[in-house]
């Protein structure tokens, strides 16, 4: 795992603690298991750009602000 990919996790696990949702309340609004959220923000699992739209709306942002370097990177 990148260092960037790391700070991507780091960003998406922080806005979600913030935000007080655990992976079932995300993977939920997200209509995918918990386990596939997890994988995402644990690394574990490649993000496709649709799902990071849905959640940086989630989290009201832009997909950019959580996940430029992980993109960047590919």
């Amino acid at each position: 795992m990148t260092k960037n990919n790391i700070n991507c996790i780091t960003k998406l696990k922080n806005l979600r603690e913030k935000q007080n949702l655990t992976y079932q309340e995300i993977a939920d609004i997200l209509s995918i298991s918990k386990s596939y959220y997890w994988q995402i923000e644990n690394g574990l699992r490649s993000l496709k750009y649709e799902l990071a739209l849905k959640i940086a709306q989630i989290f009201e942002t832009k997909p950019d602000a959580i996940f430029y370097d992980y993109y960047n990177n590919l």
